[in-house]
């Protein structure tokens, strides 16, 4: 089942010029024909970072020097995150037409999510640069750390999205279910605000290992190093979920034409 898994992940990064053709020409596709394109994302992105910095920050009695960039980088991430895994939860579903027609490794559709969302967080990400120059970078050491990090975090949403995507499959309520999952862990993840805030209630964060996951990318943006407890738990994340989403994938691989 793994070997089966393995050689079909194998063919489907193989196949990089067709999942990264099919994903770029989505986000194109989306923004036909619009002046401005993908970088609505950024504006509308732009927007919500400013309404929100502004009555969060005020009501929670934050600098905006220090606020502004650490919501812009949560926001940006976690909306790279939601939609990475609510977007593969359909991959399938949504492929269901090419996977019927064409015998194509099936991870490409997983893969094509991925890619597609990547360009919309370099779209967005203009947001934390721009805010970057604006109030400065806290910490050059420590900045080349989100480069690792975004890898932990890429590897992690994907493995994620790829259980999601098999399971939603076969069972076509689940993708709604997710969702409310995901906009449940928004409000218990700290992204709007800080993971200090909580006090007495700090075990939400503590045992929330999407607030570890939302820490390595973010922390090294705002100047902070992510602690070993950070990096520990986010890699045993993947280190445990890939070879089950693998094993998942191996064992039920062949089924997925059926169920779409």
């Amino acid at each position: 089942m793994l070997k089966l898994a393995l050689v079909d992940l194998k063919c489907s990064i193989a196949s990089w010029r067709l999942w990264t053709l099919l994903g770029w020409l989505e986000v194109r596709q989306r923004y036909a024909r619009s002046r401005v394109g993908p970088f609505w994302l950024t504006i509308s992105m732009g927007v919500m970072i400013a309404s929100i910095g502004v009555v969060y920050g005020t009501l929670f009695g934050q600098k905006m020097s220090d606020y502004l960039p650490f919501l812009a980088s949560s926001l940006v991430m976690w909306n790279a995150f939601a939609q990475m895994v609510q977007e593969g939860s359909v991959a399938y579903i949504n492929s269901g037409t090419y996977i019927r027609q064409a015998s194509t490794p099936k991870l490409i559709y997983q893969l094509q999510v991925i890619w597609r969302n990547l360009v919309v967080l370099a779209h967005n990400f203009v947001i934390v640069l721009v805010l970057l120059v604006l109030f400065g970078v806290k910490s050059w050491e420590v900045l080349p750390l989100f480069i690792p990090g975004l890898a932990l975090f890429l590897l992690n949403a994907l493995w994620i999205g790829m259980l999601a995507g098999l399971l939603s499959a076969r069972f076509r309520d689940l993708p709604q279910i997710i969702a409310a999952l995901i906009q449940v862990a928004f409000y218990i993840t700290p992204i709007i605000y800080k993971p200090t805030s909580l006090n007495r209630y700090a075990f939400i964060v503590e045992w929330n290992p999407l607030a570890y996951l939302m820490e390595i990318v973010r922390e090294p943006l705002i100047g902070q190093a992510p602690s070993a407890l950070t990096w520990g738990v986010t890699a045993g994340m993947a280190l445990v979920g890939w070879p089950i989403a693998l094993a998942m994938t191996g064992r039920y691989l062949k089924r997925i034409p059926y169920w779409v």
